[in-house]
């Protein structure tokens, strides 16, 4: 894992090229010379706060509001066949 460090007007001026160094490692993000911010990977930021990726199901009870939308989904009615492969 590296550590990449870009100063407040690099970053600005290309954000994409601090995505690709996150996925690396770290990225600080200075302010006159001092680290100020720091950019993750979602990973890692997830490993970092001891939690995983949340489900789909977390992120709809997440939803303000949410509680009173009924949602019930049909079913699908699937069977499955043996395949032959000539």
């Amino acid at each position: 894992m590296s550590v990449h460090t870009f100063s407040s007007r690099d970053f600005t001026r290309d954000v994409s090229a601090a995505k690709r160094a996150a996925v690396d490692g770290p990225v600080f993000i200075t302010d006159r010379g001092r680290p100020a911010f720091a950019l993750l990977n979602i990973d890692d930021y997830y490993r970092m706060v001891g939690q995983s990726e949340p489900t789909l199901l977390e992120l709809m009870d997440g939803i303000a509001g949410g509680a009173d939308i009924e949602f019930d989904p049909p079913r699908l009615k699937f069977q499955s066949q043996p395949v032959t492969l000539d």
